[in-house]
Order: structure tokens, then sequence, then C-alpha cells
């Protein structure tokens, strides 16, 4: 981060992702695995784990506008921001307490939509930390240094979980202290930000709060459909988004489906968070050289490779681990320059609201995505077949956002 000669504000909110990112890799590596544990013999881990992460991104969607709208008065950002960060670490940590499968999906749907309702307001936060000529570097700066950082948690919480019987500690009880170790890493690099980083754009309260917040949702609405080059780029980003959340949230119980081994799984998963971070900081650069536009591009089209090796080519543990060497690659940079591409085509007093409607853009493709992937799977038994389900996706994206004009 030095090199870049960040400021304290863009290295306080880089660092929440570091926080968040622990979580993250937590859910999308050893928690599918050790819901199948709780699961009863004999059912399907992928169906069951597409349904909660399709309901808990039905409740973000469907929440974060209007909050994001309130969160846009003066003052509030930061307050939304806590509250999510809180609840969401509680929730993380309350993970060990159950028992059984219902109510450890219940729990983990609070926490899922916690830490992704706080990522909304930090995704809003880069446009008071930094500014818009240097979104691209710090938003991919975010991303690649929260796939690091997020390694050091997660190897700790690998040690208990799979090393514990060494010392007489079995997977169940790992797992809870695992969590713990989440919870507190999330917590404990959530306070630069808090500290340092300040609403500088926002709305002035009015007497009208809920009416106001209402009519400025429908005027963003409107605003959005009259903008070409935006209207292109969220529907663009409604689709490619979809298949990139879907095989983040499902990679792992897909693989379990397949047979491969649990360790490989995490090992594999793992390998990908350090080719990610180069990657991300050389996405963040190459934007500058080549456009966001045309990396975007890049990235969305080497995504839908990836699904169809996924579907015609993947059974072993190899093939697992080319496929996670392959999205670290792409995974950062396709996220980290639609957040930085995004605001740079709003109004900055009123981000919270528009990335409200870019959560709903990116939460409902999630719900399209895992819940296709779970219908195809248990129609048909595969699921491979599934997993194939969302490549046209990949395609519908790819060409929208080719149709997005430039800059002027």
């Amino acid at each position: 981060m030095a090199r870049m000669k960040m400021t304290k504000q863009e290295r306080s909110w880089v660092l929440y992702d570091v926080g968040n990112s622990a979580f993250v890799m937590l859910s999308t590596a050893l928690i599918p695995v050790y819901f199948g544990t709780l699961a009863e013999e004999g059912s399907s881990i992928v169906v069951a784990w597409g349904y909660a992460e399709t309901v808990a991104s039905l409740l973000l969607a469907l929440a974060m506008p209007i909050l994001g709208s309130l969160a846009d008065l003066a003052g509030n950002k930061k307050k939304f921001l806590v509250g999510f960060i809180g609840t969401g670490a509680v929730a993380c940590a309350a993970l060990g307490i159950p028992q059984t499968a219902l109510p450890f999906l219940i729990i983990y749907v609070v926490s899922s939509v916690m830490l992704n309702g706080s990522m909304v307001f930090y995704d809003a936060f880069l446009v008071d930390a930094t500014t818009e000529d240097r979104y691209d570097q710090v938003s991919s700066s975010g991303y690649a240094w929260g796939y690091i950082g997020s390694c050091i948690p997660f190897v700790l919480c690998l040690a208990v979980v799979l090393g514990g019987g060494a010392i007489g500690i079995d997977m169940g009880t790992g797992m809870k202290v695992a969590f713990v170790i989440t919870a507190a890493w999330w917590v404990a690099f959530s306070i630069p930000i808090v500290r340092n980083v300040h609403q500088t754009h926002f709305k002035e309260r009015t007497a009208r709060l809920f009416k106001d917040t209402f009519s400025g949702l429908w005027r963003t609405l409107k605003n959005i459909a009259r903008d070409r080059r935006l209207r292109l780029f969220m529907l663009a980003f409604f689709f490619y988004i979809d298949g990139v959340h879907t095989i983040i949230k499902m990679s792992t119980s897909y693989g379990t489906d397949l047979g491969i081994d649990s360790t490989q799984l995490v090992l594999a998963l793992l390998v990908t968070q350090f080719v990610a971070f180069p990657s991300a900081i050389a996405y963040g650069r190459l934007s500058a050289r080549f456009g966001t536009k045309k990396m975007l591009l890049v990235a969305v089209f080497a995504y839908l490779c990836i699904t169809l090796f996924a579907a015609f080519f993947l059974r072993e543990a190899l093939e697992f681990w080319i496929l996670a060497i392959c999205v670290g690659l792409f995974q950062g940079g396709i996220q980290a320059l639609s957040r930085s591409e995004f605001g740079k085509l709003i109004p900055k007093e009123h981000a919270n609201e528009y990335y409200g409607f870019f959560d709903i853009f990116g939460k409902y493709a999630a719900v399209m995505g895992t819940f296709l992937v779970s219908v195809f799977t248990q129609l048909t038994g595969n699921s491979s077949v599934g997993v194939l389900s969302i490549a046209v996706l990949f395609m519908v994206g790819f060409f929208l956002l080719w149709r997005m004009p430039e800059k002027e």
C-alpha cells in the first residue's frame, strides 16, 4: 500500500476489506463443508446451500435501497455501517451454537445479510475516502489486500479445524473457535474506517423524512433509466456479477457434490486468494492504460470460459485447482472495477442510495444464479447441468457491457 502513497483515509478504507474478507473466505471454503456435517444424510448440500444463499440475497436486495437512501443523510452512513458490522459479527460468532442444519442456516442468513449490507455502505464510502481519479486503484487495492489479509485468520482457522485432532479438538469444536476468530478479525479491522473515514457527501435532513426517502428512490430510478450509459452498465452488471457471485458461493458445495476431498477444496481456494492479490492490483493499473470497460470485458469473457470448464471438465481435484487459479486471476479485477466504475457514474451525495440499487442488481442476480444452480441440479440430479445454466448470463452481460457507450 505504501508504493501507492495512500492517504490515511484510503488506507483505513482498504483495511475494512481485510476485515470482512475473512468471513467471506470462511463462508466460501469451510462453512459449506461444516454445514454438510449438520445436514441430514442423503440431502443435497448444493440444493440446501443454494436456497439459503438465495434467501439471504433476496432479503438484502429488498432492504438496501431504502436503508441506503436513509444512510445518505448527514451523519447516518457510519451509524448504519457500525450497526451492520456489530450485528454481523455477533451472528458470525454464534454460528457455532446450532447442532442441526435449519437453525444453523437461519443464523447464517442473518450473518450473511449483515456482512453484505455493511459492504454496501463500505462501497459508498469510496467516494468519501478518495478522489474520483483514484477510484480504480483504491478499489482494486481493497480487494487485493482483502484477499491476502483474509488468509491470516483463515490459516489459523484451518490449523484449528484440520489440525485440532493432534491436541484433542474435533472438527465441531474447531469450527466454533474458527467462527470466533473470524468475528474478532472482522471487528478489529473495522476500527480504522470507523475512526478515520467520514461522510463528506450527503443529503440534508428534511422534516418529511420517509416521504422524501421514497420520492428520492423513485427519482433515482428515473435517473438511472434516462442515463443510457448507467442503464446499460447496471444491466450488464446484473447478468455478469450473477455468475461471479454464484461461483464464489457454490464452488465448495459443488466440489463436495462431485466427491472431491474437502482438504483439497479448501487448499485450492486458499491459493485463489494468493493469486487474486497481485491480479487485483494489476487490474487497477491496467484500467488506467486500457480503460475500465475493456478490462471488464476481458474479465467477463474469462468467467464465461471458467464456467464452461467447470461444467464440462471439472471432475477431479486437479481440475478444481486449475479452476481456483483461473478464478483468482479475474475475481478481484471484475469486482473492484465494477465498484469503481459505478462510483464514477453517480452523484456523490446520493452514493448510498445508488449503491443500494447497485446492490439490488448484484443481489437479485445472485438470487437468480444460486436459484438456477439449485433448480437444475434438483431436476436433473446433475450439479454440472446446474453450473452450465449460468453460462448464458455471462454472454448477456458481455453483450450489454460491449454496447455501453464510452465516457464522453
